[in-house]
């Protein structure tokens, strides 16, 4: 019976708080660079949650937007959307929060990573994938666009018309506070690693920031260049 079931049940708080194993409680390290570690353990630990709730919402927007012409579900995509937004910054406020990482402590652990890196993260290359960057739109926006022209209209006119556009435009909006806030999320995790690693390289053998400032591109081109000529042409037509 489900009226049995306590909070530490259901939420697994058993396995989930016994997944942080700072390794250097198996040294004589200092209490507080055991500390530290754990706290980056944690930081990452729940940043690959959050992706994994952005990327399943992500994806299920994709879903809705490639099987079904069903206008009717569009405020859910929406919503979804949104949340995967409010999301990246609760990504982007964790890197904030890593920045009180002693760096002492982290000299002292780092070796202790081995060739781990946050490169290495499957989820955030699946999200990279659907995003898409600079030069190359991505699952999400592609999908969009099919599901526009479907419905008789181009994302150009949709653009254009903005808030007399409906839901359309409400999409476009969301599609573009996922993208900014994807963007402050990888500018933010360049700021950490200038400020705690300068320009040498990062982790698990990878050029640090320099590898970060080579992916950092804010994504959507062609919505935002849309976009764009949309208000120039608005501020033509202002008299």
């Amino acid at each position: 019976m489900t009226d049995d079931v306590k909070y530490r049940d259901y939420l697994e708080l058993d396995t989930l708080l016994s997944l942080q194993k700072p390794r250097a409680a198996e040294s004589v390290a200092m209490k507080s660079t055991v500390l530290s570690e754990q706290f980056f353990i944690i930081t990452h630990q729940a940043s690959e949650l959050w992706l994994r709730q952005i990327i399943s919402d992500l994806e299920a927007v994709v879903d809705e937007l490639t099987t079904s012409d069903d206008t009717s579900t569009a405020e859910w995509i929406v919503d979804l959307l949104q949340r995967a937004a409010e999301l990246m910054r609760v990504l982007h406020a964790q890197l904030t929060a890593l920045d009180r990482l002693p760096l002492r402590d982290f000299a002292t652990f780092r070796t202790l990573l081995g060739t781990a890196s946050g490169a290495q993260s499957e989820q955030f290359h699946r999200l990279a994938h659907l995003i898409g960057n600079a030069e190359q739109e991505g699952p999400l926006y592609e999908s969009f666009a099919a599901w526009v022209a479907r419905s008789g209209h181009t994302v150009s006119d949709v653009a254009r018309q903005g808030i007399e556009a409906g839901v359309y435009y409400r999409i476009i909006e969301a599609l573009l506070d996922v993208g900014n806030g994807y963007w402050r999320w990888q500018v933010g995790h360049i700021s950490l690693i200038t400020r705690v690693l300068g320009h040498h390289a990062g982790t698990g053998g990878t050029a640090g920031a320099d590898h970060l400032v080579s992916r950092c591109t804010l994504p959507f081109a062609e919505l935002r260049e849309l976009r764009s000529q949309a208000h120039v042409g608005l501020s033509v037509a202002t008299p």
